[in-house]
């Protein structure tokens, strides 16, 4: 059988990336931007809607920041692309039907899980992990049935500083009017109405020099009409270790010194919610009382370098605690294992090297395997950093074609994915059934005036597209 140039017209590349987040839509733009290269894509998702943690984790008043799927959006309906939603690999597809059917097969399959603490009580009523919380709100449909008994707490813990805590600070203590024509999720903003919560304790094991929210995050916390940020002075003193340290940093971490000194002169203020911002302290046991947690016992640290000079915590031995009648977890996400893809239980991530999948950390190159985002790199960055670390998985995989042939495409090539799935009962999405979907939505959000009402349920979301396809059906 003649072997032709592989990525070339007359043989064109076959590529599956699993996931449909932004790292996943990234690395199709790059293929897609090579040049002389002749691809064709498929998108796999194992829910039926797209876009990843942009739906499912961008909070519902950050509606600019999903502006950026209009970009996803054009590269899904471009004819090199096609989406197959609601097709989970390890259960609908295996590694092997990928191999047998692709040239090169990319994983964007994110972080779905969360870090654990590691503390006694992590398994207490009221504790969860802030993945769950954003999920919850966010309509996502594994944490659409999570219940968080916001009317029995005054005071919640989040365990952690960065974004995804500031976003869930913000969630609980904003006036639920204001999010009411947004898209979150109609029974999280039910719950929302009814809450009792007035005070959150935010927890950072480092200094305040080492905060990890952006101060546009803590900024918008900050100017909320009913809220207080609370630091207290002596926390927020930046130590001489911290100032050498933070002189190499990037501008952002100089703005967070300068705002978190700023919030901590305004005093505790008289607003009837507090957020109060605490530094150097690090849970060591989730206390309960009736198998619910009543307080977070914390260790209290200082500052050391390490070897390169970096300042860590380092515990005291000095404790205190701190009262909560919900927790939330906000120490990051991790990745879960994929049957057939290899994974690193240290990091929660796909081993690779630049993109190129390894069969363990630091092993060999599994051949035309690769990965993206969160999955290769850790939970790290916000969704443009995904853009730089696509462009160099893709290199990678435009680099491996160098020289390599491959046979003529069967005439069928194309009807060969959307057989299989149908041979094995697989209810596969497609991007026209997405948009049916999306118009379902965004027409119920208008008539509520909301931005759109999210179908929550993998069932009804099937159920709405069956019936708009019905419905096409007889119009024509």
């Amino acid at each position: 059988m003649a072997q032709l140039p592989l990525g070339s017209e007359s043989r064109p590349l076959r590529v599956a990336v699993i996931g449909s987040g932004p790292s996943s839509f990234y690395a199709v733009q790059a293929l897609f931007k090579t040049q002389n290269l002749h691809v064709r894509v498929d998108l796999f998702d194992r829910l039926p809607t797209p876009f990843g943690l942009v739906r499912g984790g961008v909070a519902p008043d950050h509606q600019k920041i999903k502006s950026v799927i209009r970009i996803y959006e054009e590269l899904a309906r471009d004819p090199r692309c096609r989406f197959f939603g609601n097709v989970a690999l390890g259960r609908d597809v295996q590694v092997e039907d990928l191999v047998a059917h692709y040239d090169q097969i990319v994983y964007g399959v994110g972080n779905e899980s969360d870090r654990k603490l590691g503390v006694p009580g992590e398994d207490l009523a009221g504790v969860h992990s802030a993945t769950e919380f954003v999920g919850w709100y966010n309509g996502h449909p594994d944490f659409r049935d999570r219940r968080f008994d916001l009317a029995a707490a005054h005071t919640v813990a989040v365990v952690g500083n960065g974004n995804v805590a500031m976003d869930v600070t913000r969630i609980l203590l904003k006036n639920p009017a204001a999010l009411a024509d947004t898209d979150i999720a109609d029974y999280a903003l039910a719950e929302l109405q009814k809450s009792r919560v007035r005070e959150v304790y935010l927890l950072g094991r480092r200094g305040p020099a080492q905060a990890a929210f952006s101060p546009k995050e803590m900024e918008e916390i900050a100017e909320l009409p009913d809220v207080d940020v609370v630091i207290s002075p002596e926390e927020a003193a930046i130590d001489p270790l911290s100032a050498q340290w933070a002189a190499n940093e990037p501008r952002s971490t100089q703005r967070n010194i300068k705002l978190i000194a700023e919030l901590a002169a305004r005093g505790p203020g008289d607003k009837p919610k507090k957020v109060r911002c605490r530094f150097l302290v690090a849970p060591v046991e989730l206390l309960g009382e009736g198998g619910r947690v009543r307080a977070v016992r914390v260790e209290h640290g200082e500052l050391v370098p390490d070897a390169q000079g970096v300042p860590r915590p380092k515990g005291t031995g000095r404790f205190s605690e701190i009262p909560a009648q919900l927790v939330l977890k906000a120490v990051g996400y991790r990745g879960v294992p994929i049957r057939g893809v290899p994974f690193d239980e240290r990091s929660g991530t796909i081993p690779n090297a630049a993109g190129r999948v390894l069969d363990r950390p630091g092993g060999a190159v599994v051949a035309n395997q690769y990965v993206v985002g969160w999955a290769k790199r850790g939970p790290t960055g916000l969704i443009g950093t995904n853009s730089p670390d696509s462009v160099e998985t893709v290199q990678a995989m435009v680099a491996d074609l160098t020289g390599r042939t491959a046979p003529a495409l069967p005439a069928d090539e194309r009807d060969a994915m959307p057989r299989l799935l149908r041979e094995r009962g697989v209810e596969f999405v497609t991007w026209e059934d997405w948009q049916a979907l999306d118009s379902y939505e965004q027409e119920l959000g208008k008539a509520r005036g909301k931005v759109r009402c999210k179908v929550c349920d993998v069932a009804e979301m099937l159920r709405v597209i069956k019936s708009r396809q019905a419905k096409a059906e007889e119009r024509a």
